[in-house]
C-alpha cells in the first residue's frame, strides 16, 4: 500500500470559514521543538469535502550553510542518513543503520558549517530541525497518527506555535488502514455551539 486514502468531510455548524490543520508530531524530539502544519484545508464549507491521501513513503532533505539544497531521498526508519563533504562538495547520502529501528536518523558529518534537514511526505514539509553543528544528530519517529484541528492563520510548511498547538487535541489513529472519512461536526455561533469534533467514519482496513 503506498498511501492511506482519507477523505475530509465539514458536518459541523462553523460560520468562522476555520483553516483545518492536519500535522504529524515528531516522537523522537524535544518537548519545545515546533511541529509543522503538513496540510491546511482552506475554504471547506458545510456539506462540502476534500479528499487527499496520506502517504506512507517519507523523504529527507538536507541544506548546507552554504545554501545548498539535497535531493530528496526516499528515507526508511532504521537508516542512517549523513550529510559529509564528498569529492565534488557536500552531499546526502545513506549510511547505514540507526540506533533506532523506529528512527530516521540524521547525521551532520561534515567539519564544519551547520546544516538543516527536512522530513517530506507527498512534497510537503513534515519536520524540520535546523542549525546542527557538526557531529549532531536528529532523530525523526512519526507514530501512525494524524493530529487535525481547525485554526485560523497558519501555512502549509509553517512552523505552528504553542498557542496553535495548544487548540489541537484531536489524535486520529490511522494503524491499519486503507481508507477513510475525517467528520468534522459541532461548532456554531451563540452560547449553545460546542467545540469542534473529529472522528474517522466509514473506515476500510487493509
Amino acid at each position: 500500500m503506498t498511501g492511506i486514502k482519507l477523505n475530509f468531510i465539514n458536518q459541523s455548524n462553523d460560520t468562522n470559514n476555520s483553516e483545518i490543520l492536519i500535522f504529524q508530531k515528531n516522537a523522537a524530539a524535544n518537548f519545545d521543538e515546533l511541529a509543522v502544519a503538513w496540510k491546511v484545508i482552506k475554504h471547506c464549507g458545510r456539506g462540502m469535502n476534500h479528499p487527499f491521501t496520506f502517504p506512507i513513503q517519507n523523504y529527507v532533505s538536507a541544506s548546507d550553510s552554504w545554501g545548498n539544497y539535497s535531493s530528496q531521498l526516499a528515507a526508511q526508519n532504521g537508516q542512517l542518513y549523513s550529510v559529509e563533504e564528498g569529492s565534488s562538495g557536500d552531499m546526502l547520502r545513506n549510511t547505514g543503520a540507526a540506533t533506532s529501528s523506529k528512527e530516521i536518523q540524521v547525521l551532520n558529518a561534515l567539519k564544519k558549517g551547520v546544516i538543516n534537514v527536512n522530513i517530506y511526505k507527498d512534497g510537503r514539509l513534515l519536520a524540520t530541525k535546523t542549525g546542527m553543528a557538526p557531529r549532531q544528530k536528529a532523530a525523526f519517529e512519526f507514530k501512525p497518527t494524524l493530529w487535525i484541528g481547525a485554526v485560523s492563520q497558519i501555512w502549509e510548511g509553517s512552523l505552528i506555535n504553542s498557542a496553535i498547538i495548544s487548540q489541537v487535541n484531536t489524535e486520529l489513529s490511522l494503524l491499519g488502514i486503507a481508507s477513510a472519512d475525517i467528520v468534522m461536526t459541532g461548532g456554531g455561533p451563540g452560547k449553545a455551539s460546542t467545540g469542534f469534533n473529529f472522528t474517522l467514519q466509514n473506515i476500510v482496513y487493509a
